[in-house]
């Protein structure tokens, strides 16, 4: 995995971002198309397995249930 330097910081984070917006409850949220728990996790831990250190998610994605998956 490529690192870059995260603006004048010293924290470096993968080339690669993981968007969250796909993970979270589609019953709590604004989209119904979302991956449950179970499948959001298998991801996220992929992501993790090779080096991904980025990822944007906000409490907005599905009311929060994406952080909590992510978390």
């Amino acid at each position: 995995m490529q690192y870059t330097r995260l603006g004048k910081s010293n924290l470096f984070v993968s080339r690669i971002c993981m968007g969250c917006i796909v993970f979270g409850d589609s019953l709590t949220g604004q989209h119904h198309w979302t991956l449950d728990e179970t499948e959001s996790r298998d991801i996220i831990r992929y992501g993790l397995e090779q080096s991904i250190n980025f990822y944007d998610t906000a409490i907005a994605y599905q009311n929060g249930s994406s952080e909590r998956y992510y978390g």
